[in-house]
């Protein structure tokens, strides 16, 4: 007699399956949040708040981490790293909540309250907005994850299976294009729309003008376009700026309190200066480093209307995430170009670089004078304030170092023997360049010929023709400002105040 075999499905639910169900869940509860914050239109993502705390709270050492490792992605690779520590959360709450649905609520709702802590401490964040965000977020995915785990115990035949992952896929898909959404109504509180409609004043001068010969063939652009100009903020986006409600506050030791709108600012006599900026991070012969054409306000004409009181030797820029700079008060009155800018290159100040104002301050790095979406000019003592990057290490005083770079050849280029061009820029801002030299092969100094000078606030393009023999080659620059001071060789790291040394390449030539 034959002993029957049981073909029946396994009556389990699939493996796995608890954990996906909490990693949808949190899905639609980040993309619930998102979708709110967007359709309010006001206050800023929960995920990019959190974001901005936990660059506030990491270590000096760590963020240099990231920085070197991970380079301008560096916080694209933060946003990342939340968002799957998040999801990592869920999949295990998703595993308890097949158990013990009780306890996976109070994780849902634990969360929660951590996610708007956290975000309160953002300058920018809107508390109601996302406090409204959070609550609505946590009751919908606590929702979504109750569902999923209702139809997961049921996924024990064939067809219960395919149910319950279908319900899984479409929850997963209306949560992506709930997030996509969001993402997008989010981005549109960031005024680019709003930007995209001010008309600029004119100069009172009239516009720059970019004599000829200033730019060099085998040279970066002699102005650096807007799209092209580098970035490096401690903010993981922009803060969200509303120009109706936005204004500009000069307070601290001053006669009298200013607060100006932004039509206020854009009334004032403006006037148009190429400035080339640079980040105190900037290695030697690095990228972040860059020449634009700024309109804006004097710096001393809005001072002098609050009128700077005696012993104010410190002027402090914040900004409306909160992040401020400190630079001596003689730098508005010393004759350099301080603008508190509206325009750059021919267009309103693009909203990753400071939209709707902020200062641009030549000669120094931008750690300690270059505030984007300015909110704040306020005047105090030296010792009064410390600015954001000084307790973390960096000096208080941050005049950018005389530099120059090679553009052209690149570092390890295969190039042809015969007559070719090396080519690059220097850069001296508030003093200006008088010399460029090159040397080959460690050889002796060889003067190169200088493009037309823009300003002294302004770097310069410059060229050595070279007829490059066989082999490979060392190529080195330095330059020489219009005080007489030439660029020293020792090499020194970024921090605390700026890198030294040449820029030297090697190349290839065949």
């Amino acid at each position: 007699m034959e002993t029957p075999t049981d073909n029946s499905t396994d009556r389990t639910p699939p493996r796995g399956s608890g954990a996906l169900a909490g990693l949808i869940a949190v899905a639609v509860a980040l993309a619930v949040a998102e979708l709110f914050v967007g359709i309010v239109g006001r206050g800023q993502s929960v995920i990019v708040s959190i974001g901005n705390w936990v660059i506030g709270v990491s270590p000096e050492s760590i963020v240099k981490w990231a920085i070197r490792t991970f380079g301008t992605a560096d916080k694209l690779v933060l946003v990342v790293s939340i968002l799957a520590t998040v999801f990592v959360l869920g999949a295990m709450v998703g595993v308890v909540a097949t158990r013990r649905l009780l306890l996976a609520a109070a994780a849902f709702v634990g969360a929660g309250i951590l996610g708007l802590i956290l975000a309160a401490t953002d300058p920018v964040t809107d508390v109601t907005v996302a406090a409204s965000a959070v609550v609505l977020a946590v009751f919908v995915g606590f929702t979504a994850l109750v569902v999923l785990v209702r139809k997961r115990r049921l996924a024990v035949t064939d067809d219960s299976r395919r149910s319950f992952l279908t319900a899984l896929g479409v929850t997963a898909v209306l949560a992506g294009l709930g997030a996509m959404i969001g993402r997008s109504l989010v981005n549109r509180i960031s005024a680019a729309s709003e930007r995209a409609g001010i008309l600029l004043p004119t100069s009172q001068e009239g516009p720059v003008v970019i004599p000829d010969g200033a730019q060099v063939d085998g040279a970066v652009p002699v102005i650096t376009p807007n799209e092209d100009f580098y970035l490096i903020d401690t903010a993981l986006r922009p803060p969200p700026v509303d120009l109706a409600t936005w204004t500009l506050t000069i307070k601290g030791m001053v006669d009298e309190e200013v607060v100006l709108t932004y039509d206020d600012l854009s009334a004032l006599a403006t006037t148009e200066r190429v400035v080339t900026l640079s980040c105190v991070s900037n290695s030697v012969g690095g990228s972040l480093v860059g020449t634009a054409k700024w309109l804006g306000v004097p710096l001393r004409d809005v001072l002098d209307m609050a009128g700077v009181k005696e012993g104010a030797t410190q002027i402090v820029g914040r900004a409306i995430d909160d992040f401020t700079v400190g630079f001596p008060t003689d730098a508005a009155y010393d004759g350099r170009d301080a603008l508190i800018a509206i325009g750059m290159n021919d267009e309103p100040l693009p909203v990753d670089h400071g939209y709707p104002a902020r200062l641009v301050v030549a000669g120094l790095y931008g750690y300690v004078s270059a505030t984007k979406w300015l909110s704040e000019i306020e005047l105090t003592t030296w010792d009064g304030f410390d600015a954001y990057w000084v307790p973390r290490g960096w000096s208080k005083i941050g005049p950018i170092k005389t530099q120059s770079r090679i553009d052209s050849p690149t570092k390890e280029s295969r190039v042809a023997a015969g007559p070719r061009r090396i080519a690059g820029v220097a850069w001296a801002p508030n003093v200006g360049i008088d010399a460029v030299e090159v040397s080959i092969d460690a050889g002796e100094w060889i003067p190169a010929t200088l493009g037309e000078p823009l300003s002294d606030n302004a770097w310069r393009q410059w060229y050595v023709e070279w007829d490059a023999p066989s082999g490979r080659h060392t190529i080195s620059v330095r330059a020489t400002d219009s005080s007489g001071y030439t660029q020293t060789a020792e090499l020194a790291a970024p921090r605390p105040d700026g890198a030294t040394g040449h820029h030297t390449i090697a190349v290839n030539v065949a």
